[in-house]
């Protein structure tokens, strides 16, 4: 059992530290203190099982330390010792809780007594709970995730051990780092530790929710709560100003152990309004409630544009207009988070049926469901710019980069087509070229590509064609023009076979 001893002579302390060792009953020793502001403070950092103190101390008398005690829901049992002429702060002690009074100089004999009273009473109180309880945040941590029920008698021990009350009123403060919990969870935990810590009118602990990738916080023992949440700002303000912070920060009040799981879960439902509202912003609930938000408009012209770069097939330009996208939702409005959700699936939905039909997207191997999901749970607007982002990087921009032919003469093949298909060059003409016969080039050609050299080449010309439909407002006929057709009608006869789609139709699809 740890055990912490404050008295301002040096000598009595020094000599019930060392009793400590002599007695039966594994006590230990956990810190000492020459008055009673030093006392609170290590008492309030140990939690020791046992206090043993003197009355008449400097700067802080004992009795005020055990008010301070009370006031903090410290239920550790307390020795007094004082002399016999200070009887009177021995009646005002008995009221303060303390456990055990004894008369200066102290006998080891009563002194062992009165360590023995202590430790019986102890484990009894202990007894009444399952060893498995653990500390604090072990039973807080199992009652949020449902693994433990806060019945009578967990209610009793942590009245009993940490001075928690039926109605006990939490600042529960949810710390949400998404995709950088594994990274930043431990610096985090320490950062706010750090800063907690510094304050002496509240107690605190913290519980890592691996599954929501967040740290929740657990406040206490406040004396403000106002002045509490408006510190919490403060702090985002001026730590967290500038997306320094990797995750994002919400507040919510609880009262009673039995609340904290129903309302971290509501806390966590609105913690994605810092899509909209920033990082450096507390979520506060139900302050949330009350915030007006502007209506949503997609950007459908921002869709438009994107159609016509992705068919050019301009790198910097198609990047620019992903920019402009995300840019759209940070422009000093506030919409909802699910409004902003949807824009995106909508943009990205795009993006995937249009890339798709111009080839430029390996369909097949593409996950749709999990970007759906990577949208729809973000909470932080750099994992909605992730989801996006992610998709680009599956767009093949080069898309004479998409086969590693290994044969020299098909890919030198493939590269006339893709350069002179708007002339309608034969085979025959290739191979002359080539300085091969037809025959080998069209074996060779079919064998690698694993279709026929007319057939790829009216595949590629419509290919373009999507492109041209999609991206410009050119005519029908300027289309099958520019991809190699001199006939509109028969372009478009082609087209259909190809796409199941009249030119006019698949363009009216993709608007």
């Amino acid at each position: 059992m740890r055990v912490i001893v404050v008295e301002d002579e040096d000598r009595i302390r020094e000599g019930i530290t060392g009793l400590l060792g002599m007695l039966e009953g594994d006590f230990e020793a956990a810190g000492e203190a020459e008055d009673g502001t030093a006392g609170l403070e290590l008492i309030k950092r140990e939690k020791p099982d046992i206090v043993i103190t003197d009355i008449r101390m400097p700067d802080m008398s004992g009795l005020e330390m055990l008010e301070k005690m009370q006031e903090y829901g410290i239920q550790s049992k307390v020795i007094v010792l004082s002399a016999y002429s200070e009887f009177e702060y021995a009646r005002q002690a008995i009221r303060l809780g303390v456990t055990e009074y004894l008369l200066k100089p102290v006998s080891v004999d009563e002194f062992s007594r009165a360590m023995n009273t202590i430790k019986i009473q102890i484990e009894k109180e202990r007894r009444l709970q399952p060893e498995t309880l653990g500390t604090l945040e072990q039973i807080l941590g199992a009652v949020l995730y449902g693994q433990l029920e806060p019945d009578e008698e967990v209610k009793l021990y942590l009245m009993n051990r940490y001075g928690l009350d039926a109605r006990q009123e939490f600042a529960e403060i949810c710390i949400y780092l998404g995709n950088d919990y594994g990274v930043d969870s431990g610096r985090t935990e320490k950062e706010w530790a750090c800063l907690l810590s510094q304050r002496d009118d509240l107690e605190y602990c913290m519980i890592r929710a691996d599954y929501e990738q967040a740290l929740l916080i657990v406040v206490y023992h406040f004396r403000d709560l106002q002045e509490l949440e408006r510190r919490v700002q403060i702090l985002l303000l001026q730590e967290y100003a500038g997306a320094k912070c990797p995750g994002s920060v919400g507040w919510i009040m609880s009262e009673g152990i039995s609340s904290l799981k129903q309302k971290f879960e509501l806390l966590y439902s609105y913690m994605d309004w810092n899509l909209t509202l920033g990082q450096d912003v507390l979520i506060s609930y139900p302050k949330i409630l009350q915030i007006q938000t502007s209506v949503c408009v997609y950007p459908i012209e921002l869709e438009n544009c994107f159609k016509a770069e992705i068919c050019l097939g301009e790198p910097e330009r198609v990047k620019k207009v992903i920019e402009s996208f995300h840019r759209y939702f940070s422009e000093g409005k506030l919409y909802t988070p699910r409004d902003m959700k949807e824009c995106y699936v909508r943009f990205i939905w795009a993006v995937i049926n249009i890339t798709k039909e111009i080839d430029m997207l390996d369909y097949g191997n593409l996950n749709q469901q999990s970007i759906l999901d990577q949208v729809m749970g973000a909470k932080l607007f750099t994992e909605l710019k992730a989801a996006l982002e992610g998709l680009m990087q599956k767009v093949k921009m080069n898309k004479k980069n998409e086969d590693a032919i290994a044969h020299l003469t098909v890919r030198r093949v493939k590269s006339m087509i893709h350069e002179f298909y708007q002339s309608g060059i034969t085979l025959d003409e290739i191979a002359a070229k080539l300085n091969v016969t037809p025959e080998y080039l069209s074996m060779q050609f079919h064998r690698e590509v694993g279709e026929t050299y007319s057939s790829y080449l009216k595949n590629y010309r419509i290919s373009k064609a999507k492109e041209l439909l999609i991206g410009t407002q050119k005519k029908q006929y300027e289309v099958a023009k520019e991809v190699g057709y001199a006939d509109s009608k028969y372009f478009s006869k082609v087209f259909r076979e190809c796409t199941g789609y009249s030119p006019a139709e698949y363009r009216k699809s993709h608007k």
